[in-house]
């Protein structure tokens, strides 16, 4: 039996910085998509530090850079640094991020250079988001890509790019690799807004 006594006070951290925080441009509370990348590390053979890691992956990025001394201090030096690894660019101190593309370079090259703990967490956190899309791609269509600052194509160039990398590093026989890959092409195949 697999015991994670620190998960619940990462699920608790996250639940209080997110607060509040709904997934883009839906109802749903942004703490589901913590919880299903969570749930998606623990899928994969992921260990306790990446499930936490999961929990939090987006906390630096959407609250604050603040919180990553605090998530190195309550949950270790290795949960921080796949937090850390798995964030695309926090707000400067006015509250202003990097440009769209800028950033999302920046974070593929660094993902490229990451431990393969780190991968793990980034392909749930992706999977879990490209999950997302192709699930409402079948009820509302491609009008979801609106919601992305980059639209269709920079949205599926993001994905595609995410899934060269994380294949090279786990290797394609992986089955997160297999069933984001099946995912990814799921969205690239949408039809264009008319």
């Amino acid at each position: 039996m697999h015991r994670f006594p620190r998960l619940h006070e990462a699920l608790d951290y996250a639940a209080d910085a997110h607060n509040g925080q709904l997934r883009k441009g839906t109802d749903i509370p942004y703490l589901g998509h913590l919880l299903g990348v969570c749930s998606l590390v623990l899928d994969y053979g992921g260990d306790e530090d990446q499930a936490i890691a999961g929990l939090l992956h987006d906390v630096v990025e959407d609250c604050g850079e603040q919180h990553l001394a605090v998530i190195a201090e309550r949950f270790g030096q290795r949960v921080a640094a796949i937090v850390e690894a798995c964030t695309d660019g926090a707000a400067d101190a006015s509250g202003v991020k990097a440009p769209w593309k800028e950033r999302k370079e920046a974070h593929l090259a660094h993902l490229d250079e990451a431990p393969d703990h780190t991968i793990l967490v980034a392909a749930c956190d992706k999977l879990h988001n490209c999950r997302s899309v192709v699930a409402d791609l079948r009820t509302i269509g491609p009008t979801v890509f609106k919601r992305f600052k980059a639209g269709r194509d920079g949205t599926i160039w993001y994905y595609q790019s995410l899934l060269e990398i994380i294949a090279r590093r786990l290797g394609p026989a992986h089955p997160i690799v297999v069933e984001l890959t099946e995912t990814v092409a799921s969205m690239s195949e949408a039809p264009v807004s008319p």
